[in-house]
């Protein structure tokens, strides 16, 4: 074996690059547009309830919007609206 034991080795585990918040909205309301729903609305149980059945399974938009916490999504939209 070469080198020398005492010596500490660094772990670097690479972070899942952070979803922005406006991609996940985007995607999540293309899906529930496409299967007919009111996108508004969805979204309104969704933030409200907190419940993830307000999201359409399709093209993977419940688990997508399952990976950005809801204020994180009312941050983003309170943003949008005020600038």
């Amino acid at each position: 074996m070469s080198g020398d034991l005492q010596e500490t080795m660094m772990f670097k585990v690479e972070k899942e690059e952070k979803l922005r918040v406006r991609e996940v909205l985007t995607e999540v309301k293309a899906a529930l547009t496409e299967k007919g729903y009111d996108c508004t609305n969805q979204l309104i149980g969704y933030l409200l309830s907190g419940d993830p059945a307000y999201i359409t399974s399709y093209k993977g938009a419940r688990n997508l919007i399952r990976k950005v916490e809801r204020d994180e999504i009312l941050e983003e939209l309170l943003n949008s609206y005020l600038t």
